[in-house]
């Protein structure tokens, strides 16, 4: 996968530019780099995202901080419709975090956030419809009040103790010559997440002994192999709890799990709730 570098052009007088965006699918999804930060909120829809040496899956709700020069992209998956999944996408100029306006005690805090999106920061989903509330209202504002709604934003995130850094400090560009090789087994993972995923068909789609693929894959992502199926069958859970009538036993073997009581483990050690806590989220 080839890795573009992108100039995003924030208008002058204006120190950040926000808008609706959809993200590409059927595998025509690049991964770019930019010199500015970025916030992206994911309105609707679900896909997979990279962000420097890390794949994971994503839904609606799902919110990120990155850095500048983070390699990323967003890979849709459709729906029934043929929808694509739309974020909320902000992008502020080069040198926002060097400016005179952030030399203030006030937006200390503020500073030291985007300082720490270099590897990129994802917010955990529990507060943030607050936050997408507050997007949807900056991108129908305009001037002062505009930037007065960004700090809004801002001052929620602050809020957000629950939250991971995203890549990994170890990340290199050679990670990037391998991601075709990965996504076929992303791909394998996906396409069979409801029946029996099996290491030994994964390690064949390239050519590999189970042990060297166990190897390859955990260096190359930071994960084993088992524990980002774990992930993807678990987020695919937490979708259909929060966004159908599903019987929670019925969801459970639709994402490939066979036992109930191993199903609302695994739930809980990954969402911090457990299923039937987690759909009244949302209800």
């Amino acid at each position: 996968m080839e890795l573009v570098f992108d100039k995003i052009h924030v208008p002058h007088q204006h120190s950040f530019i926000g808008r609706k965006i959809e993200h590409s699918s059927n595998g025509t999804a690049r991964m770019h780099a930019h010199k500015n930060f970025e916030l992206n909120f994911v309105m609707a829809g679900s896909g997979r995202r990279i962000i420097g040496n890390n794949i994971s899956s994503y839904e609606d709700g799902d919110l990120v901080l990155l850095g500048p020069d983070l390699p990323h992209c967003w890979h849709s998956f459709t729906d029934e419709q043929g929808t694509p999944s739309t974020s909320i996408v902000v992008h502020f100029f080069e040198d926002i975090i060097s400016s005179n306006f952030f030399n203030i005690p006030e937006l200390e805090g503020v500073e030291c956030l985007l300082r720490k999106a270099d590897l990129g920061i994802w917010f955990k989903p529990k507060s943030n419809r607050l936050i997408q509330a507050s997007l949807e209202k900056l991108l129908a504002l305009e001037g002062l009040e505009r930037y007065i709604e960004l700090l809004k934003v801002f001052n929620l995130l602050l809020k957000i103790e629950d939250y991971e850094f995203i890549s990994d400090t170890s990340y290199s560009s050679s990670f990037l010559k391998d991601l075709d090789k990965i996504n076929l087994v992303y791909e394998y993972v996906f396409q069979h997440i409801q029946e029996g995923i099996r290491q030994e068909e994964a390690a064949a789609l390239l050519h590999m002994t189970p042990g060297a693929f166990c190897r390859y894959f955990k260096k190359k992502t930071k994960n084993t192999f088992m524990a980002y199926v774990k992930g993807v069958r678990i987020r695919l859970a937490a979708k259909m709890l929060a966004e159908t009538e599903k019987h929670i036993s019925e969801i459970c073997y639709e994402c490939g799990y066979n036992n109930i009581a191993n199903f609302n483990h695994q739930f809980k050690s990954i969402m911090q709730n457990t299923p039937s806590n987690y759909r009244k989220i949302f209800r």
